[in-house]
């Protein structure tokens, strides 16, 4: 492992994820099922810039990825729906720094995704202008990526939740060829 991705999985602890892990692009799974979801069964359909119908679509993103091979994947986990924005925010931080980070040391490529929707702003004012360009992503599930079939193919777990109030697992994923 270079000493680069030491430092990248160093920040990953060091924010307070639960796992960190660079992974092969290749076990990244991207399907059709994945984005209808968002379309539906998701209250935040068409709201944000961030969300579906305005994020790349499965193909895109299937072609997206392509020239990529490596990537850090990452997790909170035990996360509360009382705690739920306030941790998404810590999230999408996350990614935006480990993809500047990424970039500044010379992987030019480097894109991150999170999960959900983006919560940079109280609410995406879809008439202005993003405040947050350079940070804000679309999560993977808004491009078609199947994260749980991408946690099994990497070694890591990831349950379903089942109730509203049980902790669930926020996943983000920072490309970086």
């Amino acid at each position: 492992m270079s000493k680069d991705c030491e430092k990248y999985l160093r920040m990953v602890r060091e924010a307070g994820a639960s796992q960190g892990k660079l992974i092969d692009v290749k076990h990244v799974v991207v399907a059709e099922w994945v984005r209808m979801k968002c379309c539906y069964g998701c209250d935040e359909y068409g709201v944000g810039r961030l969300c579906p119908p305005r994020t790349p679509s499965v193909d895109e993103t299937r072609k997206f990825l392509g020239p990529y091979s490596r990537g850090l994947i990452f997790t909170f986990e035990g996360v509360r729906e009382k705690e739920r924005y306030r941790r998404q925010r810590e999230h999408r931080e996350l990614v935006y720094r480990l993809e500047r980070e990424m970039f500044l040391d010379g992987y030019v490529r480097a894109f991150g995704m999170g999960c959900g929707p983006c919560r940079l702003c109280d609410a995406c004012d879809l008439e202005e202008p993003c405040p947050f360009p350079e940070k804000a992503r679309p999560s993977m599930e808004a491009c078609g990526i199947d994260v749980y079939g991408t946690m099994a193919n990497v070694g890591m777990a990831l349950r379903v939740v089942q109730r509203r109030e049980d902790p669930f697992t926020m996943v983000g994923l920072v490309l970086m060829d």
